[in-house]
């Protein structure tokens, strides 16, 4: 009994996990975030349009080569305003919550929405105009708007993918991306040379100069060689007077 009711536990447990895990990853994966809006907000995209003050989900679109086109959609998920495309946008502070940016406008006008950015990550979606009305909020708020030059209001999903994006300046000039969506910092990598190995100079070999002759070295193995053959020759003179002197005994 006790073995049936372990394992009806472990079953448990893993349905459990069967139908929790595939949630939270799939709201990792698109990134989908419930938004309040206190007043109209301006989107574009495919079904631009004015939203009106309430309760929106974002998301990215559920594919994995589309991981910069948004989504939005009413509270539950069951109806889609627009489908917005975007650039990746990079922020050096980090933080817990949503962040939505928004271009300021004109008191009693729509705000119109700039970037979303989910909640601690460096990097969000910057949202992507037609050019006509991208050049019209660059004049508006003097600043530089990313455009496109096709009209997405009404052009399929599918052209989304494959749509040019630009950026305009205030006077209606293209310029640089880069001045309108911020790129990661370049981390140069130090490159830390590999310790030289010195080797010690070679020792100096100092020979001694020769202050003397070799003449008087040979003197004097000269002179000792003489004092040994002197000495020899005493030694077998005093044996031989020795040995006569015993024989003159004898007789």
């Amino acid at each position: 009994m006790k073995l049936i009711k372990t394992l009806s536990i472990v079953f448990c447990v893993l349905v459990a996990c069967a139908f929790l895990a595939p949630t939270a990853t799939a709201d990792e994966w698109n990134k989908r975030t419930t938004v309040t809006f206190n007043g109209p907000v301006e989107v574009p995209g495919v079904g631009a349009q004015v939203l009106p003050a309430g309760t929106y989900l974002f998301k990215l679109m559920d594919s994995p080569s589309d991981r910069n086109i948004v989504q939005i959609f009413n509270q539950d998920g069951t109806h889609l305003y627009t489908t917005i495309l975007a650039i990746a946008n990079y922020r050096l502070r980090v933080t817990d919550k949503t962040v939505m940016t928004f271009r300021e406008r004109a008191e009693g006008q729509p705000e119109a929405i700039r970037a979303w950015f989910y909640p601690g990550e460096n990097w969000g979606q910057e949202f992507v105009y037609p050019k006509l009305r991208a050049i019209e909020l660059a004049k508006i708020t003097q600043q530089p708007v990313l455009a496109t030059p096709i009209d997405l209001t009404t052009a399929p999903v599918e052209a989304l993918k494959t749509a040019p994006v630009e950026a305009v300046a205030p006077t209606g000039e293209t310029i640089e991306l880069a001045k309108v969506v911020e790129t990661p910092p370049v981390q140069t990598a130090k490159i830390i040379e590999p310790a030289k190995v010195v080797e010690p100079p070679p020792a100096d070999i100092k020979t001694l100069p020769q202050t003397a002759s070799s003449l008087p070295s040979l003197g004097l193995i000269g002179l000792l060689s003489l004092g040994t053959g002197f000495a020899l020759w005493m030694f077998f003179k005093r044996g031989a007077n020795q040995r006569a002197t015993v024989s003159n005994r004898a007789s």
